[in-house]
Parts: C-alpha cells; structure tokens; sequence
C-alpha cells in the first residue's frame, strides 16, 4: 500500500498531498516526525533498520519516526510512528525543537521529541531488525566513528542534542 504523504512549502505550509512512491522519486518536501527514546537510566535506544526500507535501509538510526500522513497532525503522527516501530504507547513526550534536513534522497521539516520508556521495545519486523540500549557517551563515540553508517538526517537533526546528554 502506497501511504499518501502531506506536501510543504519552504514555509511548511502544506500545499498537496502525494503517495509516498512519488514524494521519494521526486524527492517532495514533507513532513517527517522523531522522537529519541532513552531508559531511566538515561540510555537512548538504537537501532538498525531492516535492508528492505525505502530509505537508507540497514543503517543505524537512534529515534524512531516517519513521514506525516496527509491531513495527520504531527504530534498524532509522532505517537503513531512510536507505537508502530518500537511498541512504544502511553508515554509522554517532550519535544524539540523543529528542524529542517535536505539532501539528493529526502527533503523534509522534522518534527522533534525525546521520552522516557522503561518497558520492553517491540520491533516492527518490516522496519526494525536490531536494538539496543546504548549510553550517550557510546552513542556519541560511533556517530563520530567510521563502523557504523547512521541515518544522515537523525545525525544531523539530532546528533547535538545526543551529544548533549553526555
């Protein structure tokens, strides 16, 4: 099934919508949600994306998230993007601040939140097929290294905020 997808203007102004298929291939500016997870012990949740996703399949990523449906309200968007990747319901969510990334594969204003879990994290096995809990300081160390190939846009939309927590 092709999700259809809320389009922006540089203001963030929604002016259409588009199936996701046509929003990657055209490279449509949209609205996208992410939200880092960390345990009480202030652990943040990382995790691989399976080979077979749309965008940057197999690399690491450490928040969970998605593209804003059309007519979904981002915060409504943030909350279902959570429970669908990690299981994740019921938690409250502080956000961000708002950011914008672009790059040849994607182009978006994002939609930025962190919470608390302190239950079991259940993979959704088409997104997801690795995690887990991993130190600021850690997580920090592979961003800066070369071993692992994170998301570029969860580097740069929320790499400062990681590396703040240490």
């Amino acid at each position: 099934m092709d999700e259809v997808v809320a389009i922006l203007d540089d203001g963030n102004q929604v002016t259409g919508s588009a199936p996701r298929s046509v929003m990657r291939r055209d490279n449509l500016r949209h609205a996208a949600t992410a939200v880092v997870v960390r345990n009480p012990a202030g652990e943040v949740y990382v995790h691989r994306r399976t080979p077979t996703k749309d965008l940057y399949p197999g690399r690491y990523d450490f928040a969970a998230g998605g593209v804003v449906a059309a007519g979904e309200d981002p915060f409504h968007a943030v909350v279902r993007e959570l429970e669908e990747e990690l299981g994740i319901s019921g938690v409250e969510l502080t956000r961000l601040p708002e950011g914008d990334y672009a790059d040849d594969k994607t182009r978006y204003h994002a939609y930025l939140y962190t919470c608390v879990w302190d239950g079991p994290v259940k993979h959704q096995p088409e997104e997801v097929e690795w995690g887990a809990w991993m130190s600021p300081a850690e997580l920090a160390a592979r961003l800066d290294g070369t071993e692992w190939s994170f998301m570029p846009d969860t580097a740069a939309l929320l790499g400062s905020y990681v590396r703040s927590l240490v």
